[in-house]
């Protein structure tokens, strides 16, 4: 197996993110189609907090979104994750799963608080995400949102995704 290397994302990643995210999310059930938009609205509005790519032989593999979140208790430090994406043809070899440890581990380092994901429950908790009762996302089915405290203090209320979660293709 070829080895996967985690970076930055660095100037002229972006055409190749947004592919690999366009290719990623393409029929996906539960995927609006706007994925590819919404990493780039983050990037241009300056709230990709963290943007994560995966290379495999000098390719773009992969690529994980980390960006604020607010919440109506007023926590602050709270991140969400995603979009994740990871080229088709490289799916299910363990390139996600590096994206979102290597994210999870930035997130710490910062000082972050904890972390947000909608997704599938049975992936994320693989990281330590659980769903928190009384932590929501309103408007989708709980179950699929889950969060991970990164210390004793889990926040309460809403969550509020940046306004770049918005766009529609």
């Amino acid at each position: 197996m070829q080895e996967t290397f985690i970076r930055d994302e660095r100037p002229g990643d972006e055409p190749a993110i947004e592919e690999l995210t366009r290719a990623a999310f393409l029929g996906h059930p539960h995927s609006g189609g706007a994925e590819h938009l919404i990493v780039n609205a983050l990037r241009r509005s300056g709230a990709l907090t963290i943007s994560l790519v995966a290379e495999r032989a000098g390719q773009v593999a992969g690529h994980a979104a980390f960006s604020p979140v607010s919440i109506s208790d007023g926590s602050t430090g709270w991140f969400g994750l995603g979009p994740v994406s990871v080229l088709p043809a490289m799916q299910n070899q363990g390139i996600g799963q590096a994206l979102v440890r290597a994210g999870l581990e930035r997130l710490r380092a910062m000082g972050a608080r904890g972390c947000v994901v909608l997704g599938e429950p049975s992936y994320y908790s693989r990281f330590g995400f659980i769903h928190a009762p009384d932590l929501v996302l309103p408007d989708v089915p709980q179950e699929y949102f889950q969060c991970l405290a990164f210390g004793t203090a889990v926040a309460r209320g809403k969550v509020s995704y940046h306004p770049s979660f918005g766009v529609q293709e």
